[in-house]
């Protein structure tokens, strides 16, 4: 059997549906979601089979006008998690129309040496007779190589796009192994779960106003694993938001993430969560590296 392997990477304005994508692709969750925008902070790959062919899935963040040193780090690893590519993805939300952010994007890409393929995603939710106008003028912008339209959510067209993706990629050695879904360590996909949780249970009320530092990741003697996680906020008001009354909230948070972790690990997990106020953590360089960032100035 001849093996195919490759590189692809999942580019798009804020909530245009990568990361739902590279879920579908892969077959299971590999990375968070929520209806928030610039939920993904930093790239993360997703590791999907298709037949003899490996595709390796980059999810970047979603790539908008940055107004801080956070938003600055985030669009450099989009960009940063183009590089050595073998083919760009660029995903456009369908039912939002063509935005300025997406016309931006599409201009920037036109230039790259890579193959493209365009993904109109969403297609369930989009108004159906604008859906051809807008391949046709992104296709004039960037000419793509296919123009694909899905849903993530539903599943719509997903598989004939990964085997177009399959068919895509040069031939050469899987660079994981058959069972491998992710790059992320359990560290950073612990911190990733809770995250997503404070983002599901708190999105109105929490903005861009907290990370999750995990501080010790055990492996005990019975097999599960201790894990021990600070959730930090830079005001007091933003932590009695994360706890609720009387704990209720945090608690909810810590039960969710538990119970996800300790499927997403295959184990017993414990879970101990911390809220802690750091004015201006967006700007220390430890809770960049921790959070794979890179400072940015």
């Amino acid at each position: 059997m001849t093996q195919s392997c490759g590189l692809v990477a999942v580019v798009g304005a804020p909530n245009a549906g990568k990361s739902t994508l590279v879920n579908a692709l892969v077959g299971q969750k590999v990375a968070i979601v929520s209806p928030k925008a610039q939920t993904t902070r930093t790239r993360l790959m997703g590791v999907a089979i298709e037949g003899d062919t490996q595709l390796l899935l980059v999810d970047t963040p979603g790539i908008f006008d940055p107004k801080r040193r956070l938003d600055r780090a985030m669009v450099a690893a989009a960009w940063g998690g183009t590089e050595g590519a073998d083919l760009l993805a660029f995903v456009v939300d369908a039912k939002g129309g063509l935005a300025p952010k997406v016309v931006e994007i599409a201009e920037r890409i036109a230039d790259r040496p890579e193959p493209r393929f365009l993904i109109l995603n969403k297609v369930d939710l989009a108004d159906k007779p604008r859906l051809l106008l807008h391949a046709e003028k992104l296709n004039a912008i960037a000419p793509f190589a296919e123009t694909f339209f899905i849903s993530a959510s539903t599943g719509d067209g997903v598989a004939e796009l990964k085997r177009a993706l399959a068919r895509a990629m040069p031939a050469g050695p899987w660079h994981y192994p058959e069972d491998q879904v992710s790059d992320a360590t359990e560290r950073a996909m612990a911190a990733e779960v809770t995250r997503e949780q404070l983002y599901l249970q708190l999105h109105a009320e929490l903005p861009y106003a907290s990370t999750i530092e995990t501080e010790k990741f055990l492996d005990r003697e019975d097999g599960s694993a201790e894990i021990h996680q600070q959730i930090l906020v830079e005001r007091p008001t933003q932590r009695a938001i994360v706890l609720g009354k009387g704990g209720t909230r945090i608690r909810e948070i810590g039960a969710k993430a538990r119970a996800e972790l300790a499927v997403l690990l295959d184990r017993p997990v414990h879970l101990y969560l911390h809220v802690k106020v750091k004015p201006g953590w967006d700007e220390d360089r430890g809770v960049y590296r921790d959070i794979g960032l890179d400072w940015v100035e």
